[in-house]
């Protein structure tokens, strides 16, 4: 099992009347309210909440939705963070076009405002806990559309806290690239002294050594040597591609940053564990499990063979309509908690390790270990 995910679960923030901050997920259809031209590939999108579901879509900075529509005769799910910050009274995401990306195409060609679309309750634990008392310094690295749940962040930090301060190392092709570019100057310029950024191009020479280029691991110690004190800073928190993330994470926990402090999120996984999978199918060992899967109290029962699908896969066959976007061990959207038996994952990029010992697991990425298992979506 992979746990490449970390985050800290102390202080865990709390909505209005819940305890965690994963709530029940429900698709709502909703109405797109304005969409902004950020750069030639990536849009944000503003969504319309009728009131009598605005609690629903109350959110933590760094959250995600999941967005569903129909293109070309498909079902298409697709999850994206939140670029607003909750004090700002507005949902937004993100989308950057990728290529031969069916739903993010269509989001930054087609989609217009007054369109209705499906959108799934906020989601996901790559948040921040602000405290007005707080004060700290907060890292953010990002490169390209990982930016997105990082400005949440940056914005609740700068706002909630008025006396803590953030620093953001920013990876883009070149200016033209950077998403959120106008923002982030009116954020510094509003917050002066409280945020510092650095735009690193990686097609671009802006004169300075360290600004050219990809975020590396030499990069992110030239970073802590000549602009922060790593044990100055309370909690540092990384998103984009994966070789970057995984590597910011691996220099800074070189440089002696506890664990615990470096919060970090995949947007995708650069090549799945097809291994373990075909391990799986090639066993003779294999028996055929019972499953139930709860989700709002109802409970759906099906039979599946502990070396074949997976419990998402086969609980959508069984006509269960359970939550899921990515399919890629990275949103966490199809988080559910083992009440029975034993599972066991494929990859795991979403969970923290405290998840997972309390019975937690994706539900894409798990197979049956038990001839019994009894998953929920509501705990």
């Amino acid at each position: 099992m992979l746990k490449f995910f970390s985050k800290n679960k102390k202080n865990k923030p709390s909505l209005k009347n819940t305890d965690d901050h994963h709530k029940a997920s429900h698709f709502h259809t909703l109405k797109v309210s304005d969409i902004v031209r950020e750069t030639e590939d990536c849009v944000s999108v503003g969504f319309a909440i009728p009131d009598d579901i605005r609690y629903d879509f109350e959110f933590i900075a760094g959250q995600n939705l999941t967005l569903r529509a129909t293109i070309n005769g498909e079902d298409v799910r697709r999850s994206y963070s939140l670029c607003s910050a909750p004090f700002e009274g507005v949902i937004r995401v993100a989308i950057k076009k990728v290529e031969d990306g069916v739903f993010s195409t269509w989001a930054t060609e087609t989609l217009k405002i007054g369109d209705d679309i499906q959108v799934m309750t906020p989601t996901g634990g790559f948040i921040a806990n602000t405290k007005d008392e707080n004060a700290h310094h907060y890292v953010g690295i990002a490169a390209g559309s990982g930016i997105t749940p990082v400005i949440s962040i940056l914005k609740s930090v700068l706002f909630n806290e008025p006396k803590s301060s953030f620093t953001l190392f920013y990876g883009n092709k070149n200016v033209s690239s950077i998403i959120f570019k106008e923002e982030l100057e009116d954020l510094r310029s509003t917050y002066l002294g409280r945020l510092e950024i650095h735009n690193i191009l990686s097609r671009e020479d802006q004169g300075m050594d360290y600004a050219y280029g990809r975020i590396d691991a030499e990069k992110v110690n030239y970073f802590a040597k000549n602009f922060i004190d790593v044990k100055d800073v309370h909690s540092f928190y990384i998103c984009g591609p994966q070789e970057m993330t995984e590597i910011s994470r691996d220099t800074l926990g070189g440089l002696g940053v506890d664990a615990g402090n470096i919060h970090f999120e995949l947007f995708t996984a650069a090549t799945p564990a097809k291994a373990k999978t075909e391990k799986k199918k090639a066993s003779k060992d294999s028996v055929k499990s019972a499953v139930t899967v709860i989700l709002d109290g109802d409970e759906t029962h099906f039979d599946v063979a502990t070396s074949g699908k997976n419990v998402l896969d086969a609980a959508l066959d069984a006509g269960a309509d359970v939550p899921f976007a990515c399919k890629g061990a990275v949103c966490c959207t199809c988080r559910a908690k083992v009440m029975d038996g034993s599972a066991e994952m494929d990859m795991n990029y979403a969970l923290t390790e405290e998840e997972v010992e309390e019975g937690y697991i994706l539900t894409c990425q798990s197979h049956p270990t038990s001839e019994k298992l009894v998953v929920s979506y509501d705990e």
